[in-house]
């Protein structure tokens, strides 16, 4: 299994992708842009960034950002009456800089990201989702709010009422995205949240046809551990979308394009691998990336 493809979203799929690229010869993740913002005057791509970021082993050790960052613009702007409940440190924001910059120049999300990724000499590839615009917005209490202000200003407290992909309508699949996937000899689902990470690329128009009609083995590793979620609020936009926390419940979700699925506990009829999926060091990450691939290979695809 030389050439893979990741479909990605936080920080599950980054761990993820991280051990595959030392599991692989050449390793593309497909990222969650859904989560997007605007804010300083740069453009954020949180998800595309988080991945960069562990590829090139300078996440910092909160899980997010760059490892040893500094915080002088924020604190400036605090000093000057300006909002920050979205605190970005100052190399983050310099890599931002540059997206926004190819951004202004007309270039596509995708070639701005690249520049991104080749600042960080990271050697894989880390295509956003799409190049058009597509946002999460969660119904919470009545309210619909952008993801990242509820994330962050109202910390994620539910009950989540539903998920709105404004712009969907208006996007598709990159052609390097659609690419990836018919070249790939095999196709990960990784361990991120069903709902607002691996939802969003899976409703692009578009996308679930090119997954079914691709040669290779299409795998999902579910994010659940003991039937639980490691981080984030899963669980509630799982149970406000009618997953089930559990591998049956991720088989089910994404059972029209995938031939199998890896999880700490059986699937119930879908192909599966039951391996230990914590990632929490470098070792267990590399472990189940070749795993996944070992039974990637044994698997056909019957989509």
């Amino acid at each position: 299994m030389d050439s893979v493809v990741l479909l990605s979203g936080g920080t599950g799929g980054a761990k993820l992708a991280r051990g595959l690229l030392d599991a692989c010869g050449n390793l593309t993740v497909v990222a969650n842009t859904a989560d997007d913002v605007d804010v300083y005057g740069v453009h954020v791509s949180p998800d595309p960034d988080l991945v960069t970021y562990w590829l090139a082993d300078e996440i910092d050790e909160r899980g997010w950002g760059l490892r040893d960052d500094s915080w002088q613009v924020m604190d400036a702007l605090e000093r000057a009456g300006h909002p920050t409940w979205f605190r970005i440190g100052d190399r983050d924001l310099a890599m931002c800089l540059i997206r926004t910059e190819r951004l202004h120049a007309g270039d596509t999300l995708t070639e701005a990201h690249r520049a991104v990724v080749d600042a960080l000499g990271v050697e894989a590839r880390v295509l956003p989702m799409s190049d058009q615009r597509v946002s999460t917005w969660v119904e919470v209490r009545g309210r619909k709010l952008p993801f990242q202000e509820f994330m962050i200003v109202e910390r994620a407290e539910g009950p989540v009422e539903g998920v709105e992909l404004r712009g969907l309508h208006r996007a598709a699949p990159s052609d390097a995205v659609l690419q990836a996937i018919a070249d790939a000899d095999a196709i990960v689902i990784g361990p991120s949240n069903p709902v607002i990470s691996i939802g969003p690329i899976l409703a692009l128009p578009g996308m679930r046809e090119s997954l079914r009609a691709a040669p290779a083995p299409v795998l999902a590793v579910s994010p659940f551990v003991g039937g639980r979620a490691l981080k984030g609020p899963t669980e509630p936009f799982c149970e406000q979308a009618g997953i089930a926390p559990s591998a049956a419940g991720i088989a089910r979700a994404y059972g029209d394009v995938i031939d199998g699925i890896v999880a700490d506990e059986p699937s119930n009829g879908t192909p599966e691998l039951v391996t230990d999926t914590l990632m929490t060091t470098a070792e267990d990450r590399v472990r189940l990336a070749r795993e996944v691939l070992d039974f990637a290979a044994s698997v056909s695809p019957t989509r």
